[in-house]
This record gives structure tokens, sequence and C-alpha cells, in this order.
């Protein structure tokens, strides 16, 4: 279970603000200036670190633990996060529009396995948001059974 990621944003407190809303959570100065934290509350203890545009996690030395440190800035990012939420379609839609993000209903079928939203910060950032209606048909899919429908049988690992 994913219980935390952080994104870096042009505009890390309107992000922050965004996805709060989004998730029906808070937002709190974080540790690194300029940063923010979006808590939504829930019983996994859930969290979304919103750093400024080029911030980076970097690995310490020897005994020193991870640090953020700038860097440039990059448009795209390959990491994603599905997450479910407690707003509606209409509601992530609103939001998304509101900010002038790019938002997209996928329907299941329609040349993906499971229906979500796509909800792109600052249109840079994908976030896939599942309403509740959505959750049970997502759950449903990423069962053994369905995966191995999908994309074959799991690769056979060779200890190292």
């Amino acid at each position: 279970m994913i219980l935390h990621i952080s994104i870096d944003a042009h505009n890390p407190l309107q992000v922050a603000t965004a996805l709060a809303e989004v998730l029906n959570g808070k937002v709190y100065k974080f540790f690194t200036p300029g940063s923010y934290l979006v808590m939504p509350f829930d019983k996994h203890g859930t969290h979304i670190v919103v750093f400024k545009e080029g911030d980076v996690w970097v690995p310490g030395t020897d005994a020193e633990s991870a640090q953020v440190l700038h860097a440039e800035p990059i448009k795209l990012v390959a990491n994603h996060a599905a997450i479910s939420v407690p707003t509606t379609q209409e509601q992530i839609e609103q939001i998304g529009q509101r900010q002038g993000w790019r938002v997209l209903t996928r329907k299941q079928g329609d040349g993906v396995p499971f229906s979500a939203i796509e909800f792109w910060v600052e249109n840079r950032i994908l976030f896939e948001f599942l309403p509740s209606e959505f959750v049970p048909q997502y759950l449903q899919t990423m069962q053994s059974e369905m995966i191995e429908k999908i994309l074959g049988q799991p690769i056979q690992l060779m200890p190292a």
C-alpha cells in the first residue's frame, strides 16, 4: 500500500490546495521551505508532499538520511499515482477545469482496464483519481487472474 508520495510543482501552494480539495484534506507548510503537505486524514495516513518545481530527493551519505536538493526542473515525469478519493467525478472535473488543467474521465473498455479520472496537475503530473463508485472495478481488475489475462504470466525471477 502506498501511504504517501511527493511531487514538485511550479506553484506548490496552488497545487496543494487543489489536491486538498479533491481529497477533502488540509494543507500544511512542510519542512522544506516553499513546500506543502496535503493531509486527508484517512485511516491509512495517506498524504502528498508538494515541493517547489525542481526540488528532488537525493540519497544521504553513509548513515545520513535522504535530503531534498534543488535541481533543474523537468517538464514531464514518469511517476503517477492512482488514488481513491471521497469526491465525485463532477467535483473533480470542476476543480481541474477551474485550475486550467486537463481532466479526462476514462471508462473501462475504452482501451483501459478500469475507469479512472485523469487529473493532470499543472498539465504535467498525472493523478488517476477514483471516486468511490470506481474503486470496486479497480480492485477487481487488480486481482492476479485479471492481471494475467491483461499482461500474461509473471516473469520468473532468478536469485541474484
